[in-house]
């Protein structure tokens, strides 16, 4: 079968072409697991950051990817809720122990022993995927396979941002960056009578934002009409939070939505003062993944996603770190069934 293998991180200014495509065996499927014919996989920021080496990869080579969207073609033992044939989905989290104190009580996504797709283990930028039974979900069907694959990272970590953000229906909400997670974030805002104002430099990306429904759009050095109750930064930029907390109000809650940042350059601490409220969002759990999925179908959420061929990954990843995308880039792989090798 085809993989895309990175074999070594650097910028892409150093090695434009970071990713391979070439013949991998196909995975067997071991107990537990299952082995899954990809259809599509998103391209995410955090496999930029990956390929860059701002994240370190535990050990190469590696097959990034962790939006992937596919058909089970074999089942390993012990498998019951899943069937050859079903259209299924495979996120960032990989694996959790389920016994450290952060999975007893209901925080998996910390867990000490977290294991992610793509990184951890092998992802979803090959023909075919192997992986852990219980971190699969089923595809809702009204979405296409190159639809369906930017929900489950963008969508589900933007899903879980306004949550840690503490967001309330009906309030003022700042999305500081408007790529592929807030895209599909101000769809769930609007849907709970949010008033959101979107924080981004790219004329594109801010015309995107009105046709979503965002009430203003502008820089960060622009004066919004006020400021914001809640916030998102999607930017993995220091300098965008400390420009966030700016446009909070008092009391606000800034998350920021970013598995890689730089350094947070220092402000006045006036920015912080009236209780104002700074936090990271790291991961999702499996709740978020099925809350998100089942609200997605809800609402039939508008997904903008360009497709890329494979021998166009490495192009589309420059794409990406340009910020030359709409929404979302998402491979797209044959289908065709994988035997045995």
């Amino acid at each position: 079968m085809r993989a895309l293998v990175l074999t070594a991180q650097a910028p892409l200014t150093v090695n434009p072409s970071p990713l391979s495509l070439i013949e991998v065996p196909v995975p067997d499927p071991a107990p537990g697991q299952v082995r899954i014919r990809v259809s599509a996989c998103g391209i995410c920021h955090t496999d930029l950051h990956i390929v860059e080496g701002e994240l370190r990869a535990p050990a190469l080579p590696l097959v990034p990817g962790h939006q992937v969207v596919g058909i089970v073609e074999a089942t390993g033992h012990g498998v019951t809720h899943l069937r050859d044939g079903d259209r299924v989905g495979v996120a960032w989290l990989a694996w959790t122990d389920g016994t450290c104190p952060r999975c007893r009580e209901g925080r998996e996504n910390l867990c000490a022993q977290i294991r992610f797709t793509g990184f951890d283990v092998a992802g979803g930028y090959a023909d075919a995927i192997v992986a852990d039974a219980r971190y699969v979900y089923h595809i809702p069907p009204q979405f296409t396979d190159h639809e369906a694959a930017p929900l489950l990272c963008a969508g589900i970590i933007g899903y879980r941002s306004l949550r840690v953000a503490e967001t309330q229906p009906g309030e003022r909400l700042g999305l500081f960056g408007f790529g592929s997670s807030a895209h599909l974030a101000i769809q769930v805002a609007r849907h709970w009578g949010c008033e959101v104002y979107v924080f981004t430099r790219s004329q594109a990306h801010r015309d995107l934002a009105r046709s979503l429904g965002a009430a203003w759009t502008g820089g960060l050095e622009d004066t919004p009409p006020g400021p914001v109750d809640r916030g998102v930064v999607f930017a993995p930029s220091g300098s965008v939070v400390v420009g966030a907390l700016r446009h909070l109000r008092r009391g606000g809650t800034l998350a920021i939505n970013a598995v890689y940042l730089d350094r947070i350059p220092e402000f006045a601490y006036e920015w912080i003062y009236w209780e104002r409220t700074l936090r990271s969002v790291a991961n999702a759990t499996r709740a978020d993944a099925e809350e998100f999925l089942a609200l997605a179908a809800e609402l039939s959420l508008r997904v903008s996603a360009r497709q890329v061929r494979p021998d166009e990954a490495n192009a589309a990843l420059a794409a990406v770190k340009r910020g030359e995308i709409q929404g979302s880039a998402v491979l797209r792989f044959s289908g065709v069934t994988l035997g045995v090798t």
